[in-house]
């Protein structure tokens, strides 16, 4: 590839990238604040209220974990936390087909054991 082909692809490359960002950051202003209009500003796990001031802390959840799936009526949306959003996140990953269930991590588990000789040397 020559200097020129390369400085080419890259520039496409950034036309991509900076065109998925703005698609995105245009999905989640729309989606977001239909939701600030339809639901009132309380997390849906925690119940903490949520304030002008402290807004930028309240997310939109999709239910179906599917970002693109954003009907008008809300159907799809809960207004979490950032923590409880997270949490829901960490849960969903745990859930998924196809991760390795806990029977099956148990095999990984840590075989060191730090303080296997100590009662011998306490004894002495």
């Amino acid at each position: 590839m020559t200097g020129k082909d390369k400085r080419v692809s890259e520039s496409r490359h950034e036309e991509i990238v900076a065109e998925a960002r703005l698609y995105r950051e245009q999905r989640e202003k729309s989606y977001r604040e239909q939701a600030l209009k339809i639901f009132p500003w309380i997390c849906g796990r925690c119940a903490r209220e949520f304030t002008h001031s402290n807004l930028r802390e309240l997310t939109v959840h999709h239910k179906d974990h599917d970002h693109d799936n954003n009907p008008e009526d809300g159907s799809n949306w809960e207004l979490l936390c950032l923590y409880c959003h997270d949490n829901e996140h960490s849960r969903y990953i745990e859930q998924r087909p196809g991760l390795a269930s806990a029977s099956c991590r148990k095999e990984h588990d840590a075989t060191f054991r730090p303080f296997a000789g100590l009662q011998d040397l306490l004894k002495k």
